[in-house]
């Protein structure tokens, strides 16, 4: 069965940086663009960042553009948010998402960005 495993949330002090990893199985990975959403609360949750399946495309959600990062290591089945300069804006609970089939998120994980 698929599952999509999200670590690397946790609190961090505005202008900090910190690294998601979403790790996937039960799918063949590298067949499939990836992305990361967010929900903070009380608000719709959003899409961050998308990654084609080879890597090559990317795209932002103007918000993040320039202070995060997505990547694949599709030899591991996993993909990464490198976020850096976080701001409180960006406190939310940021999860993966697959477009396989009905399309498959993981548990998420939260971060908090807080002086």
């Amino acid at each position: 069965q698929v599952q999509l495993v999200e670590s690397g949330g946790g609190s961090v002090e505005p202008g900090g940086s910190l690294r998601l990893s979403c790790a996937a199985s039960g799918f063949i990975f590298s067949s499939y663009a990836m992305s990361w959403y967010r929900q903070a609360p009380g608000k719709e949750r959003e899409l961050v960042a998308f990654i084609s399946n080879a890597g090559g495309r990317t795209n932002y959600a103007d918000s993040v553009k320039g202070r995060f990062t997505i990547s694949r290591d599709n030899a591991k089945s996993t993909v990464y948010l490198q976020m850096n300069s976080l701001n409180s804006e960006d406190t939310a609970v940021y999860s993966c998402y697959a477009p396989k089939g009905r399309g498959y998120w993981g548990q998420g994980t939260q971060v908090t960005v807080s002086s």
